[in-house]
């Protein structure tokens, strides 16, 4: 269990933190929910008491005995403030100390994690843009905001990214401190990365397909690091069907083939590429348009299956680019960790990329959970076997990305 304070500034996109407030209390969290004077005429005291079983105070006198304009920072693990309006930024970035949320950030000495939400314009003004980066410059992680629907009929970016999302990412800071310094250090700013994910279905009939358990979790994690770290980031989906991570640039497939034609074309203009997705390796030689049915008299049907392009070998053949750094990812199964090293390096020489996300899966493992165990393997040799959360993997993966593009 960890101490939150969620901050929620005046604005519109209030309401989300209220989905956000019931994902941390039933994790286990305790949540202070420490709203402006403002967000009160959105959301009203009793629901964020109700939803987090806490008090709700939000004026520096409030409770005195208890100094909670100091006391709740100080003892804060993660302080989130979700919607960050551009007033709230800009007196954070200014140190102003007007009301409690404002004190709570001057003394907190956890992770701060700003999730931004406003009209684009105000996104996008001078101002904001210099108190985004005053903020970020001492540490401090301000999440880019999602492109969508505002209020009214605008649209653009300055929506509050989906509260999953949001809850993601402060699940990653609170289980990795150093998931903060990597998101504020922006080491990814101005790299091009395209990131595949999912599964693919290799179809038999209009119904039915030939798939695996693959769910894209890892493949969100890594797309969701890279954002927070600065990078622009294309996202190919194979049949996944969460919401995507705020920033990127989602492209949905269905078959192998599918992904190879996206995949070709994302990578030409990439700096980054990682096919964390997995490809059928196999696909009927003779997809039925109409339903296959039951047929009398036979209790089989037999269906003759022919490989599919290897797409991660044809992005390492195809590249014009040497400075492109390509990662593989490996999911096998092996008796021991030994045997997992030989498939995976067998596999790195094969593929011939430049980094290889080694996994042992099985029932109950890696597939559609939110752990995993992985052995990163270069050309040069092998780390020692990391665990964790997908969230902080994807860290570690972007870590070595970037080592191995440094000596480039």
């Amino acid at each position: 269990m960890s101490r939150i304070v969620l901050g929620v500034a005046g604005g519109i996109a209030a309401y989300k933190a209220c989905e956000l407030t019931r994902r941390f209390t039933e994790a286990g969290h305790e949540v202070t929910v420490v709203p402006t004077e403002a967000a009160l005429r959105f959301v009203g005291s009793a629901t964020w008491e109700a939803l987090s079983g806490r008090p709700v105070h939000t004026g520096v006198f409030d409770d005195v005995p208890r100094v909670p304009h100091v006391a709740l920072g100080k003892q804060a693990e993660l302080v989130l403030v979700a919607p960050a309006t551009a007033d709230l930024l800009a007196r954070a970035a200014s140190g102003r100390a007007d009301d409690l949320l404002t004190n709570i950030l001057l003394t907190a000495r956890c992770p701060v994690v700003f999730a931004p939400a406003m009209h684009t314009e105000m996104w996008l003004h001078p101002a904001t843009v210099a108190n985004v980066e005053s903020l970020r410059s001492r540490g401090t992680v301000v999440i880019d905001p999602d492109s969508g629907r505002l209020t009214g009929s605008d649209t653009g970016p300055g929506r509050l990214p989906d509260p999953a999302e949001l809850f993601a990412i402060a699940q990653s800071v609170l289980a990795d401190p150093d998931t903060g310094r990597r998101a504020a250090s922006r080491d990814l700013r101005g790299l091009r990365i395209v990131v595949s994910a999912g599964g693919t279905r290799e179809h038999l009939d209009p119904v039915r397909f030939v798939g695996n358990a693959s769910s894209g979790l890892m493949g969100w994690a890594l797309a969701r690091a890279a954002v927070l770290r600065g990078a622009e980031v294309r996202l190919v989906a194979a049949n996944v069907s969460l919401p995507p991570p705020a920033g990127v640039t989602l492209e949905q497939v269905t078959s192998t083939e599918d992904l190879h034609q996206a995949m070709t074309r994302a990578a030409k203009d990439a700096d980054l590429v990682v096919m964390a997705a997995a490809p059928a390796d196999f696909t009927p030689a003779d997809s039925q348009q109409t339903k296959i049915k039951k047929s009398s008299g036979t209790d089989r049907l037999r269906v003759e299956l022919v490989q599919t392009t290897d797409i991660l070998a044809g992005l390492v053949r195809d590249r014009t680019d040497q400075r492109q750094l390509i990662v593989g990812f490996a999911a096998e199964t092996a008796a021991d960790h030994g045997s997992l090293l030989q498939l995976g390096r067998d596999k790195l020489a094969r593929k011939g990329c430049d980094l290889l996300v080694l996994n042992a899966v099985g029932h109950g493992k890696v597939f559609g959970q939110q752990t995993s165990e992985i052995t990163l393997l270069t050309p040069a040799g092998a780390a020692a076997p990391v665990a964790g959360s997908k969230d902080m993997l994807a860290h570690e993966i972007w870590d070595e990305a970037l080592r191995l593009r440094a000596e480039r």
